[in-house]
């Protein structure tokens, strides 16, 4: 079984939709999904009523993820460990024991060459268009995500 970690600061806008996205892409025999934030601010809080109210208009259920912190056996337990921005993946990789560690993170948007920026913007003080925006742009680089992961039979 592969497992994926998305990875941002609280763990309750970003992670969360992507962990949500991506999960609904992957089949639950092969793939496991799951999210955390950098900071311990929203521990066992489910993700923000905006991301929730965003990802059931497409169809997607997240109302029942909790919100926890990253923590470095995560290294052992993920094959791979994507980051939502610069400041979450420096946070992480300052957390690695070894080359082994560091080689399991990436920036999450580095999967999508059609964008630019790499950091997902954190939609926390914005408005729902801002997690709509959110939601857009790691729905297409779930799906580039997901079909590197099945073609390549991980």
């Amino acid at each position: 079984m592969t497992r994926i970690l998305m990875v941002c600061l609280g763990n309750i806008c970003r992670s969360p939709l992507a962990h949500g996205i991506l999960e609904s892409k992957l089949t639950s025999n092969a793939f496991y999904v799951d999210s955390a934030g950098t900071a311990a601010y929203h521990v066992g809080n489910q993700p923000d009523y905006r991301s929730i109210k965003v990802a059931s208009k497409h169809g997607i259920d997240i109302s029942t993820q909790s919100a926890r912190q990253f923590k470095v056996s995560d290294f052992d337990t993920f094959d791979h460990i994507y980051a939502m921005d610069a400041s979450n993946y420096t946070n992480i990789i300052s957390l690695a024991r070894n080359n082994n560690d560091i080689g399991k993170v990436k920036l999450f948007l580095e999967e999508n060459p059609s964008i630019s920026n790499k950091n997902v913007p954190d939609p926390y003080y914005g408005d729902i268009d801002d997690f709509e925006y959110v939601f857009d742009i790691v729905e297409a680089t779930s799906t580039l995500i997901a079909r590197k992961l099945i073609s390549a039979g991980l």
